[in-house]
């Protein structure tokens, strides 16, 4: 039986005054049921980078889940209408939660119900930690071959500092994946990639900062920062970026078979 949409008609006006204190950063926040059945909007610091996204802060999370219930996420547009974009509505999806959407300056809104989503491959707006180099491995891997990966936490610049994570040399083993090739790609290496090889790159930073999927025929899928996803041919500046081809376990299973 389905739980019915709350009114959230009593949360709008404190969402629309929150928009309004941030922008022209996007607003971000919870709307929570109190143990005595109210409703309680907690707005919650945003930790994106770019002023049009929002990150919900952890910690505010966490206060917000200790007052009651979360029952909706909230979020604002500045100057763009009260529409979810398909990162919003990629990410609406995973919360399984409404999401409402208001507009500043005009306080227009909309109130969102989650349906599973998946973007086109190709084209995706850049988003930090939803539509991202690793978000699209992940959605490529769960609809081409059915392997989900683990999602992980992860902020804007990760990669440049000294004491954060090594996001993918320390997490790709548990998720199934192997090296079969360490360094650039020579001759010998781009000879024996494979459909769907993953490649570790190193563009401009500390470690390695970026992935893409070998799809064949010498082309990639990938999302670079601040550019729309696309397929592109695996050129020189690639190959010498490239510091690693992982596989995964089942496709080595495969060929073993094979």
């Amino acid at each position: 039986m389905n739980t019915p949409t709350p009114d959230f008609t009593a949360v709008l006006p404190l969402i629309q005054l929150h928009a309004d204190a941030q922008a022209p950063r996007e607003c971000c926040g919870l709307v929570v049921r109190r143990p005595d059945g109210a409703l309680k909007y907690m707005p919650c610091r945003n930790l994106a980078h770019e002023a049009d996204q929002f990150t919900i802060d952890p910690a505010d999370a966490a206060h917000a889940e200790d007052a009651g219930e979360i029952v909706a996420y909230a979020h604002s547009h500045v100057f763009t209408p009260p529409t979810p974009t398909d990162a919003d509505r990629a990410s609406m999806a995973q919360t399984g939660l409404p999401w409402i959407i208001v507009n500043h300056p005009l306080g227009t809104f909309t109130v969102n119900q989650p349906v599973p989503f998946l973007a086109p491959f190709p084209g995706r707006t850049f988003v930090h930690g939803v539509h991202d180099c690793y978000g699209i491995v992940r959605d490529w891997y769960a609809v081409e071959l059915g392997i989900t990966l683990n999602d992980y936490p992860r902020q804007y610049g990760w990669w440049d500092r000294e004491d954060g994570p090594d996001l993918y040399r320390e997490n790709f083993g548990q998720e199934g994946f192997v090296v079969v090739h360490e360094g650039p790609l020579d001759a010998a290496a781009l000879g024996a990639l494979h459909a769907h090889d993953l490649l570790l790159m190193r563009i401009r930073a500390k470690r390695d900062n970026h992935m893409a999927v070998y799809v064949g025929g010498n082309v990639i899928l990938h999302h670079l920062v601040d550019q729309l996803s696309r397929r592109e041919v695996l050129q020189e500046f690639y190959q010498r970026r490239t510091s690693a081809v992982l596989r995964h376990r089942s496709m080595l299973d495969l060929m073993e078979e094979a």
